[in-house]
């Protein structure tokens, strides 16, 4: 049975504190230099701070990463050793930390911890010559954490330690926005566990509910829980696999990440035919849309702005709900391992994830895992 509105259980329910947004995501990599350009280079960011041996940091290297009001830190260890270096030698290059932006992380991280979770890190001061900022952290699936993090006392570029920073190379952003939603994958039969933990910790609701009648294929299939805050700038999707003929995307992402994490992160823009030409000139690779799917695109979502010849040129997708109509493509895996990729998203309305298109997606997702010899 699909769900698509807030089931009845949600009702009533409120946060657990206020979180004002994403703050910033952190990647653990292999090599964050080379990181660094490539999301210059293909997604437009624009590098604005280092910290490092050079600003005392002795144990890794961070490049921050900014377009619009996404922030991205991508961090490398400095030797072999240290939980840096183990998460990229279990995960390769994978998100380490979804941070919330709050007013009060004491108060948030206290609240949090009677409530269940588990403490990361006890909240503390970070000082520099701009003032202060406390960040605290809680523990969320496999190695993912939580930093809840309070500037209101910063007047500095992210965080001290991190300095200022400019390259002569200086890519053209490409229209992302903001951090729309970020996917969660979890081992079969966790994900009632993990929606309980948003829920009683964080005081999140259940927004939508996806079972493997809406999204399966042929050969594979996959159960997920969208959770959101109050406010709705924090969704979350919890993904688990289903039953199948063959192996499904969320257990070739198990396999090949080592455990649950997070499978991928959507990013809005206000014109997806533009940011997407743009991610496509710059050599991004997207999952590939049947040219069937166009036939009756229009007879299935009604009036859109867009050209569809555009959109089918493109192999962007789209789906409407009751209160509009949604735009968005998949990359392919931005690394080697079959694990994290991106999503790009334009709503007009529409509140959905795109049920529409889930048969289309998965079965691109499966072409591409047969060509691995993982399907």
């Amino acid at each position: 049975m699909a769900t698509t509105s807030a089931p009845e259980a949600a009702v009533g329910t409120h946060d657990t504190f206020p979180i004002n947004g994403t703050d910033y995501i952190e990647f653990f990599v292999g090599n964050a230099r080379q990181s660094s350009m490539f999301y210059r280079a293909a997604f437009g960011f624009q590098l604005i701070g280092y910290r490092g041996p050079e600003t005392g940091v002795r144990d890794r290297a961070s490049y921050l990463l900014q377009q619009d009001k996404i922030r991205m830190v991508l961090t490398s260890p400095l030797g072999p050793d240290g939980f840096i270096a183990e998460h990229v030698r279990k995960h390769g290059d994978g998100v380490r930390d979804l941070a919330f932006w709050v007013d009060d992380a004491r108060d948030a991280w206290t609240k949090a911890v009677e409530r269940g979770a588990t403490s990361v890190q006890e909240p503390q001061v970070h000082t520099d010559e701009h003032g202060e900022v406390v960040i605290a952290a809680i523990a969320t699936y496999g190695d993912t954490i939580h930093s809840i993090v309070e500037r209101r006392n910063y007047h500095g570029l992210f965080l001290p330690g991190f300095v200022p920073v400019s390259s002569q190379f200086q890519s053209s952003p490409i229209g992302l926005k903001y951090v729309d939603h970020c996917v969660g994958n979890v081992e079969l039969g966790r994900m009632n566990e993990w929606v309980s933990f948003y829920e009683r910790v964080l005081g999140f609701h259940n927004l939508l509910t996806f079972d493997d009648k809406d999204i399966s294929t042929e050969y594979s299939a996959l159960m997920s829980k969208v959770m959101s805050n109050g406010n709705g700038r924090i969704k979350f999707p919890i993904n688990e696999p289903a039953s199948g003929k063959k192996k499904s995307q969320i257990e070739e992402y198990l396999d090949f990440y080592g455990g649950p994490g997070v499978q991928h992160i959507a990013v809005a823009t206000d014109d997806i035919i533009s940011t997407v030409s743009a991610l496509q000139a710059r050599g991004v690779e997207f999952l590939r849309t049947p040219t069937t799917y166009y036939l009756e695109l229009q007879d299935r979502v009604g009036a859109i702005d867009e050209p569809l010849e555009e959109l089918e040129r493109l192999g962007i997708l789209v789906d409407r709900d009751d209160e509009g109509y949604l735009l968005q493509i998949f990359t392919r895996p931005v690394q080697d391992r079959p694990t994290l990729f991106f999503e790009i998203i334009q709503r007009k309305g529409a509140k959905g994830f795109g049920k529409g298109n889930f048969k289309a997606l998965f079965e691109s997702i499966e072409r591409e895992q047969e060509l691995r010899g993982n399907l």
